[in-house]
């Protein structure tokens, strides 16, 4: 291998990528160090020098208005769930599921399929984890599958015109977002059933792991909705201690309910939620708006004020510096050339005959691709590319953006982007155990959404 192909920047970006991906799946380095050792020192090995320090810092720059939206997303449900907006919901949930591992999963996947359909997946996450987690802890199910139901069922929502994969493929493309989403709703609805079928089929597995469960109420508390509740139990605790501590939780934090406010925190979270779909500002601002209006409500006391704050703050904490290093790892990443240099050898790799093939291979090289990538280096960088390729052969770049758009189920678990750190963050796992359990199931939701965009004619598999 000569030292001009070691030196190229396509080599260096796939390189940097195993070697990333290879340190956080084996658990040699965790998430937050691995983002920011590794593409430092491929950043060096490709010649950046100096220009390292500028490039960390456009990349942070760029998930600012991210992290400081889920900063206070964080704060601002963590004050909800400690306030007992969503008791009525964990009870009517309960009521619902009851003590069937099966019900339980399917719940899952219909209530983070009904949520995500905002378009917003902090805010779907929170919801179904704050609902749904109190029964996985007190029934012993496997939480990883919660974060797999989450993930599958947001990736697919994300198909919607104001989600942000496809606001951003409409945009690089520059296609009418109707015209995009509307042949691509058949595909929605495959992505969503083979989610609940998921959740069926793991349903069945923890009935039959677990055998026979009584779900036991806890005594005169409604459901734990603190931040230690939501981020659940020891990895190795038993559903008797689960139990155990969600009573303890109960106790501790039953005096930051307010139910006499249940009328105005459910009508704040409505009005924020209608904000976020509406953009009448932007999301940062928000939220920043509605977690400060509901501290001062909720809890008047400048003491209480910031227990509740520093409550939160550790997942507040962790997010955030997850989602700067990953600003840091795409802006070296971005910065160096790599991922131009990646997708011109991606196009170049491709033989004048398989060109009227062009969606599907889309559809299929997607997945890895936005796996390694992050939404904005991929749909604004790549997309385009590959779009233009597209064209000479008759490909409409419609169909490539929806074909780019089936892989988001394999996205949605991509160390690169924030919500898989909120995910587990909550729920107390790690992203490598998190995407050895959910990576094969994501594979498969793609391969569904690709055979299902085939059949509806949302993309063609040959043109001429």
């Amino acid at each position: 291998m000569t030292s001009s192909l070691l030196l190229d920047p396509a080599f260096l970006g796939m390189a940097m990528i195993v070697v990333f991906m290879t340190l956080i799946m084996t658990r040699r380095l965790s998430a937050i160090t691995a983002l920011i050792v590794v593409p430092v020192i491929f950043g060096l090995i490709a010649g950046a020098g100096a220009g390292i320090g500028d490039m960390m810092i456009q990349g942070v720059v760029a998930l600012t208005p991210t992290a400081l939206m889920l900063a206070f997303a964080v704060l601002y449900f963590g004050l909800m769930m400690d306030a007992g907006l969503f008791d009525p919901l964990v009870r009517f949930v309960l009521r619902t599921v009851g003590d069937d591992p099966v019900r339980v999963t399917v719940g899952t996947a219909l209530l983070a399929g009904t949520v995500a359909l905002d378009g917003d997946g902090a805010t779907t996450a929170l919801v179904t984890i704050t609902a749904m987690l109190p029964v996985y802890r007190r029934l012993g199910l496997n939480p990883l599958i919660l974060a797999l139901l989450l993930g599958l069922c947001t990736a697919v929502a994300n198909l919607v015109p104001w989600g942000g994969p496809a606001a951003r493929a409409a945009s690089a493309l520059q296609i009418d977002p109707a015209l995009l989403f509307l042949p691509m709703m058949p595909t929605m609805a495959a992505g969503l059933g083979f989610a609940v079928l998921v959740a069926w089929w793991l349903g069945l597995r923890e009935r039959k792991r677990l055998g026979a469960l009584t779900l036991q109420p806890l005594p005169h508390q409604p459901l734990p909705m603190t931040a230690h509740a939501v981020a659940g139990p020891a990895p190795d605790a038993s559903p008797a201690e689960a139990v155990l501590n969600a009573e303890d939780d109960s106790q501790t934090h039953a005096e930051t309910r307010r139910p006499k406010l249940f009328l105005f925190n459910l009508a704040l979270t409505l009005a924020l939620i209608a904000g976020l779909l509406l953009g009448l500002l932007p999301l940062p601002v928000l939220m920043m708006s509605a977690f400060a209006i509901a501290l001062i409500v909720n809890y008047p006391d400048l003491k209480a004020q910031r227990r509740r704050i520093a409550a939160h703050a550790e997942n507040v904490i962790n997010i955030v510096l997850l989602i700067f290093a990953a600003g840091a790892f795409t802006g070296i990443l971005q910065g160096t050339g790599m991922v131009e240099a990646m997708a011109n050898a991606l196009v170049a790799a491709i033989p004048p005959s398989m060109g009227p093939y062009l969606a599907p291979i889309t559809a299929l090289v997607s997945m890895p691709l936005t796996f390694f990538m992050s939404n904005d280096a991929f749909y604004f960088g790549m997309l385009p590319v590959i779009a233009e390729t597209a064209a000479h052969y008759g490909v409409p770049p419609e169909a490539i953006a929806r074909a780019s758009l089936t892989a988001l189920p394999v996205h949605a678990m991509s160390p690169l982007i924030a919500a898989i750190y909120l995910v587990a963050g909550m729920l107390k796992v790690e992203v490598g155990e998190l995407q050895r359990f959910a990576l094969k199931w994501a594979v498969l939701a793609s391969i569904v959404m690709i055979l299902a965009s085939l059949a509806t004619g949302a993309f063609p598999f040959r043109v001429g």
